[in-house]
């Protein structure tokens, strides 16, 4: 897997560059690091994604951080609040046609061209064809209500904020924008509407646009939806906010043939991010649902994106749901994703701390490049190529629900700093920059010199895969939580796969697929565990007992399986265990591998993709 970790605007990095792991711009910060879920390893670990940027901060992608975390390293983004304004200061502004009509001031009228000139809130009702223009100057703010107002045109963007510090459109009625047809390559205002200032949408109205020549709504500073219902259709990007985009309520609904929702600032390390806090957003896209060039924050709210034709289209497109390049981070919200790429996918790291996440994918459910962290969330991949992948992955809770044709969890990525460096400085030549300032606190997974990759302390994890249920290219380590694998029925793959030691130290694990590549935990330490070659079916009955009887685990059979992997508190090593499939009994010594199959602890060719 290439490591494209972060790209740095001019900057090349020296391989020689000594990285710390985990640091952080705080104590609090340094606090909440080493004491998160995860990886003993992190505490001792040399960070393979640290990198400088631009304006020397640290970002730590090993370690992805809180949304609160997140959203403080970030610029905060300009809003104006409907506290801010007094509608019943309004000047009027009625359209009729080709024309307009006003008697007050801060507004010009030329032709089928209304222009607003100074600060101030401004009601249009009617119907133009023609445009509004914002041009009140660079400190300005302007309130535009929308009172059952319709604004078409043939001639560029319906409406263009050429200058003013904050725009505010309020929604009042069922309103509608729509633009031309096309847009000169050289045109700077390309969108239904069009703002260099930030823009506030708020309101108890509607407003559909169409973005017949290419965006919907686009601002080049900060885009804010607070309240109303929306509906975008754009032959390009739906939403789009160049330095940020934030939707905090109302209803959302895009049709997109590029990306839903987008901010794509790449020259300030701390903007081009998207924070959803509310509201229910439903994007369709030809393009990614949502697409961040740092971070994709979700905190509340319920959103559903279908991109690139969903899972139906997988073979022949690249869209994915959430894109980020910095962190994708879901803290709360409810999320659906139908995708034709990944569902989910981080050039950097992602978390999942909270909400409920259900995805289907044409390719990875859940995809980092540097790390995953699942600490609360509830997530479902119901469909995927590998379920959940990433060069270190942790999960300490949360229920986790893994569905996949082939891995069902793969931990693949470098295992040393100078691997990590060596990848960035690849990347380096692509001159957007997508590193933050110093994050430290938050994750739950480090990566240490002994290469641990994967570390399950915690939550319900079950995995359904077609090819290996649980790979890592290092280390894997258990040390609590119950997790369940249905493996493969093939014998090409196993449902343990590691390339270093398998440690169970806690927890409950059932691991059960076929025979040919069977591997068992490491033998050395650690909590009991047992192994053996005994068979069932769909719908049979599982039950793992200790030789006074005691059942220690009792499953139904998801998968036909021919190799069992058990371990929990009850079992000891050297006792003899009962396994029991429909009345069918066989006994095993516990901490011996079966005689099928690889075994051994972790030296069965791990790391198989």
């Amino acid at each position: 897997m290439k490591m494209s970790i972060l790209k740095v605007s001019g900057l090349l990095l020296a391989a020689s560059l000594a990285l710390g792991a985990c640091e952080t711009s705080g104590d609090a910060a340094s606090t909440a690091s080493s004491a998160s879920a995860g990886s003993s390893a992190t505490e001792s670990a040399t960070t393979d994604s640290d990198a400088a940027s631009t304006t020397g901060e640290v970002v730590d992608t090993v370690n992805p951080p809180t949304a609160e975390e997140a959203l403080a390293a970030n610029t905060d983004a300009s809003t104006v609040n409907d506290d801010e304004w007094d509608a019943s200061t309004a000047t009027s502004i009625a359209l009729s046609g080709s024309t307009a009509s006003s008697d007050g001031e801060g507004v010009s009228i030329e032709g089928s061209t209304v222009s607003i000139t100074a600060a101030g809130v401004y009601r249009l009702g009617g119907s133009l064809d023609g445009q509004l223009s914002v041009d009140a100057g660079e400190d300005a703010q302007v309130v535009v209500i929308l009172d059952g107002a319709t604004i078409a045109t043939t001639a560029g963007a319906a409406i263009e904020v050429v200058s003013a510090d904050d725009v505010v459109i309020a929604l009042s009625g069922d309103n509608s924008v729509s633009d031309t047809s096309s847009y000169d390559d050289s045109a700077e205002a390309n969108a239904a509407i069009y703002s260099d200032a930030d823009l506030t949408i708020t309101g108890d109205g509607t407003l559909t646009v169409s973005g017949n020549g290419n965006d919907g709504i686009t601002s080049t500073d900060d885009l804010r939806i607070l309240s109303g219902a929306l509906v975008v259709t754009a032959v390009d990007d739906g939403l789009r906010g160049k330095d940020s985009l934030t939707i905090s309520g109302g209803t959302v609904t895009v049709e997109s043939g590029g990306d839903g929702l987008k901010s794509d600032q790449d020259e300030d390390a701390t903007q081009g991010f998207i924070d959803i806090k509310g509201g229910t957003v439903t994007v369709t896209s030809d393009g990614d649902g949502i697409s961040a060039q740092t971070d994709a924050v979700l905190t509340g709210g319920t959103v559903t994106l279908t991109s690139g034709g969903g899972t139906a289209e997988a073979a022949d497109d690249a869209s994915k749901g959430i894109k980020a390049g910095t962190f994708v981070i879901v803290e709360g919200a409810t999320v659906s994703v139908d995708a034709a790429d990944d569902a989910i996918h981080s050039d950097g790291g992602l978390r999942l701390s909270a909400g409920t996440l259900t995805l289907g994918s044409g390719d990875d459910g859940v995809h980092a490049e540097v790390a995953a962290v699942l600490d609360g969330a509830t997530v479902t991949v119901s469909q995927s190529n590998e379920a959940l992948e990433s060069g270190l992955v942790t999960i300490s809770g949360g229920t986790v629900d893994l569905t996949s044709s082939d891995d069902g969890i793969n931990a693949s990525g470098s295992t040393t700093a100078e691997e990590g460096l060596a990848a960035t400085a690849e990347d380096s030549t692509d001159t957007s920059a997508q590193t933050q300032q110093g994050m430290g606190g938050g994750g739950g997974g480090g990566m240490g010199d002994s290469g641990e990759q994967l570390n399950i302390s915690g939550g319900t994890v079950t995995v359904d895969a077609g090819g290996d249920g649980i790979d890592s290219n290092g280390d894997a380590t258990i040390s609590g939580g119950t997790i369940v694998v249905w493996g493969p029925t093939n014998d090409g793959n196993g449902a343990l796969d590691t390339n270093g030691t398998l440690a169970i130290t806690g927890g409950t694990l059932l691991a059960a697929g076929s025979s040919g590549m069977a591997e068992s935990p490491t033998s050395t330490g650690g909590q009991g565990w047992v192994q053996a070659s005994v068979s069932g079916s769909t719908g049979s009955t599982l039950t793992i007992s200790d030789s006074s009887g005691n059942v220690l685990g009792a499953f139904d059979v998801a998968k036909a399986f021919s190799n069992v992997v058990f371990s929990s508190s009850g079992v000891t090593d050297g006792a003899t265990v009962t396994i029991d499939v429909n009345g069918s009994t066989m006994t095993a010594t516990a901490g011996q591998a079966s005689t099928s199959g690889m075994g051994g602890g972790g030296n069965s060719g791990g790391g198989r993709r």
